[in-house]
């Protein structure tokens, strides 16, 4: 009993850290979802990022590296960019750019696996951003594009404002307390998601052995870990994404997990693919469907796992055509991690904290003025699917609860 108490209470603080880590990216990824969703015309924005050419490509990476943010705020702010008329290629890859292309994860993987995992990291996910234009361009999805474009449309909110420029709307209350409804929004679409996904993962952390994750992935461990077949390498790449789907939470809280799975013998090629694997997990797939429906979510789905698989791969035979690449037996496996410190995450969660409260109040303000009822939340009820979400999400909540007051025995 005393063992079952210790790991729930693992669990509980595993999650509870987890999103810790990750809250003023959360916070960030809303806000600028927002900005975007209320400042930004449809004009302006189909003639930036409208085309799936060259330049639009070049202008999504480059706007999701410098908007780099976790799964779940990267998934709200390109559904804004692609219902404001960006193509869907560019629309990818700002997605993959704003998850991939992160400068605090790239630190996290030299701390816990080391350089060639960084270049994997940086250079793979360019590759995944060009292999999903290509796919995109061959498989030529146009009807699926629209009807993606009419789901959303459904519940499109028009701008209120007209034409203002987005200068005069920066100073305005209205478009301020537009930005703070629509931030609201954003959080009521995705929290159950986000609630059960990191209780989930603190789950898995605590209670899983690392030894189910080293049987997951063929021929690690082994006399022939160090110098697998190609078979063996792209088994383990192919289960990279299946391995990825138990953590649900993204990347950054899979980096401890992926140094285990690595100093257990996984190739480069298979941790590149659970790393890269943030996008195509359980609620990624169904937040997706309700922007785009389902077929598009699927797609998405299939476009993205071929493209993880041929960047993993790609990365992994160039490294070892080089002669670089990492030796898992000089990785040690990550302890216990103190979550809840005073360093920059502290910091940056304070400040994005009271943005959020500011946000909040606005949105207030707002449902005030409209004697509290705000329209665009009105879908005709809950379905079958919302029951069961709001369930496990209360069922998370009571674990949590109880895995804090566990510590006390």
């Amino acid at each position: 009993m005393q063992d079952f108490l210790q790991a729930w209470n693992a669990a509980a603080t595993t999650s509870l850290g987890f999103f810790w880590m990750a809250l003023w990216a959360f916070i960030l990824g809303y806000l600028i979802s927002s900005l975007i969703q209320v400042l930004v015309t449809r004009e302006r924005m189909q003639k930036a990022m409208g085309k799936d050419g060259p330049r639009s490509v070049l202008l999504g990476t480059f706007f999701g590296f410098i908007s780099s943010s976790c799964s779940f705020s990267a998934l709200s702010t390109t559904r804004a960019i692609f219902n404001k008329g960006a193509g869907l290629a560019p629309s990818m890859a700002f997605m993959l750019a704003s998850t991939n292309l992160v400068i605090e994860l790239g630190m996290v993987i030299a701390i816990f696996l080391g350089w060639q995992f960084v270049v994997g990291e940086y250079v793979g996910g360019i590759i995944l951003i060009l292999v999903s234009w290509l796919l995109i361009r061959i498989t030529r999805p146009r009807r699926l594009e629209a009807q993606a474009r009419k789901h959303q449309a459904d519940t499109d909110e028009e701008d209120s404002e007209g034409d203002i420029s987005w200068q005069k709307k920066l100073v305005s209350l209205q478009s301020w307390q537009n930005i703070g409804q629509t931030y609201v929004m954003e959080w009521q679409m995705v929290w159950r998601d986000v609630l059960i996904g990191f209780t989930v993962a603190g789950m898995i952390s605590a209670m899983v052995p690392d030894s189910f994750f080293q049987a997951m992935f063929i021929g690690s461990g082994g006399e022939n870990a160090a110098n697998p077949g190609f078979l063996a390498v792209l088994a383990q790449t192919l289960v990279g994404p299946l391995a990825a789907f138990f953590t649900f939470i993204g990347s950054m809280g899979n980096i401890p997990l992926a140094a285990v799975l690595f100093g257990q013998g996984v190739t480069f090629a298979g941790v590149m693919a659970f790393i890269f694997s943030d996008l195509v997990v359980l609620p990624v797939l169904r937040i997706n469907a309700g922007y785009y429906g389902w077929k598009m979510a699927l797609y998405l789905l299939g476009l993205m796992l071929v493209a993880i698989v041929i960047a993993a791969l790609s990365m992994h035979y160039a490294l070892a055509a080089l002669g670089m690449l990492p030796d898992f037996s000089a990785v040690t496996a990550p302890g216990e991690r103190e979550y809840f410190k005073l360093n920059y995450q502290l910091v940056m969660n304070a400040i994005m904290f009271t943005v959020n409260l500011a946000l909040v109040w606005l949105w207030y303000k707002a449902r005030e003025k409209s004697h509290g009822h705000d329209h665009r939340h009105d879908h005709g009820g809950s379905s079958l699917t919302d029951k069961v979400l709001s369930a496990l999400a209360a069922v998370s909540v009571v674990w949590l609860s109880g895995g804090l007051i566990a510590g006390l025995f």
